[in-house]
């Protein structure tokens, strides 16, 4: 049993324009993702995927998709990234995977789930832009939410991992609000997604004040998600 992290799959199967393969490193990326989950993930493992997994516009529309997803092995760990327009409330998700038969997925929204001794935690996250009102209105959300997340985790006595779509560092940048939360929890692992092609030389892939950040867009990782535990 082991623990598994991949972040931007975004699948187009239920919307046929939205194909990634037009984007250089993205060639037959459907298959490179497929080949590799067979290969590497069994179905004792645990998945998260750190958004944008869908591009479909809502969650009817995400079948097929889901349907994908749902037939790779393991147990699948989902949070919303920024192209996940599809994404409503848990409920709605959880009770429209339920009927759909789907027992693999599982929504990380103010909450967590229980791996051996640690807790899967986390948000989508959001950017730093200074001045803007409405923007720090999501970014207090956000930050809010990863709250709600560890603070359930530690009433477990569980140690959390944190997970996020949006990067809270990079480059010479950071998102304040987000790491001001993973400092007060004492958080060591933060895993992130969102960035590809040339932003990635920016990504901050190590230790910066006592916390791991890494990276795990699906471009980055070659379409095979890490290992983590």
């Amino acid at each position: 049993m082991a623990l598994f992290a991949i972040g931007d799959l975004h699948l187009a199967l239920s919307v046929s324009n939205k194909t990634m393969d037009i984007f250089g490193g993205w060639e037959n990326y459907m298959e490179l993702l497929e080949r590799n989950w067979q290969k590497h993930i069994t179905s004792e493992d645990t998945v998260v995927l750190a958004g944008d997994s869908s591009w479909a516009m809502n969650i009817r529309d995400a079948y097929e998709d889901f349907l994908w997803i749902e037939k790779m092995p393991g147990k699948k760990i989902i949070l919303k990234g920024n192209h996940d327009y599809w994404w409503g409330s848990r409920k709605k998700m959880e009770d429209t995977f339920s009927l759909w038969g789907f027992s693999s997925l599982n929504i990380l929204h103010n909450n967590h789930y229980a791996y051996e001794n640690h807790g899967i935690c986390g948000t989508r996250g959001w950017v730093n832009m200074p001045g803007e009102p409405q923007d720090a209105k999501v970014l207090a959300r956000e930050a809010g939410r990863l709250t709600v997340s560890i603070e359930s985790a530690l009433k477990e006595n569980l140690e959390p991992i944190v997970f996020l779509h949006y990067p809270p560092v990079y480059g010479n940048n950071c998102n304040p609000d987000i790491l001001d939360v993973l400092y007060k929890y004492n958080v060591k692992q933060c895993w992130y997604g969102h960035l590809h092609g040339p932003s990635i030389k920016y990504a901050i892939n190590g230790e910066r004040d006592g916390i791991d950040f890494q990276l795990i867009s699906s471009d980055f990782l070659q379409f095979q998600a890490v290992k983590i535990l």
